[in-house]
């Protein structure tokens, strides 16, 4: 049963949450706390709060994948949404996924609060289509399938050497050098996951995610970059992608996205 004072504060920005935990938490309400959008998913499945400020730049399942998942599995819950350079888009496609508010930050603590006292009528739940792998046989009892990842990446090398690394952990991987080619791939069934290179020739990765992203919704989509450039890992992470990793790859980083991708596959997250 929902928590009719519970508040949920998802942000990765551990002295703006705690501000706004004290500022709500002083107006009466109970406090969760989540520092990035998978502890948010798996705080509302298990505590059910009456409402959600939620930071739609947070890594580990990004803003809008979030804010999906979060209302598919609690309808009556208030989500509002908040994020800095958010785009005329973003902040559509947030409404439309049934963000009861949308605010850039910093915002008003005021107007946050009255967003969550749930003054604003909840939107309807959006419909949650579920994807089909076409190439996916059922799976016996008792066998774990393995995890299926799709890696795009101009560079061969490159899918070659992370296609190693993945299938000593059990994944089964396959790759293609471009967007274009991945989109045609993709429209004969999804993968599991996606890994995302970026800087590609022609269709880049941030470009192409929005399409990637419809053909595979329940996909999770890791951006990869040459470069460390923290606005287009927030824009990336704002348009719904789960992660975001920067070249060389962390293996240490990577094993434990690739042990929380297969956690939330295999709970049906």
């Amino acid at each position: 049963m929902a928590d009719p004072s519970g508040v949920l504060i998802a942000d990765d920005d551990t002295e703006l949450r705690e501000l706004v935990a004290e500022y709500l938490a002083g107006h009466g309400f109970h406090i969760l706390q989540a520092t990035n959008g998978l502890e948010a998913l798996l705080c509302v499945k298990r505590e059910r709060p009456h409402a959600v400020l939620l930071d739609i730049n947070m890594p580990r399942l990004g803003g809008l994948e979030a804010l999906k998942r979060i209302r598919a599995f609690a309808p009556l819950t208030g989500v509002v949404v908040c994020g800095r350079m958010l785009e005329p888009d973003v902040k559509r496609q947030a409404i439309a996924f049934g963000a009861v508010a949308v605010f850039a930050k910093p915002a008003a603590l005021e107007d946050l609060r009255l967003a969550l006292e749930g003054d604003m009528p909840i939107p309807p739940s959006p419909q949650m289509v579920p994807t089909v792998v076409a190439s996916e046989a059922p799976t016996a009892p008792g066998i774990v399938r393995k995890l299926r990842i799709l890696l795009i990446d101009d560079d061969h090398e490159v899918n070659e050497l992370l296609g190693e690394v993945l299938s000593l952990r059990g994944v089964e991987t396959f790759s293609v050098t471009n967007a274009m080619d991945a989109l045609r791939l993709l429209g004969h069934g999804a993968p599991d996951a996606i890994f995302l290179d970026i800087e590609m020739p022609g269709l880049s990765g941030l470009d192409a995610l929005p399409a990637i992203r419809a053909l595979a919704p329940d996909a999770k989509v890791v951006m990869v970059s040459g470069i460390h450039d923290e606005a287009v890992a927030k824009q990336t992470l704002a348009r719904g992608a789960f992660d975001y990793m920067v070249k060389p790859l962390d293996l240490m980083y990577l094993g434990r996205t690739l042990d929380t991708i297969k956690g939330m596959t295999a709970q049906g997250l």
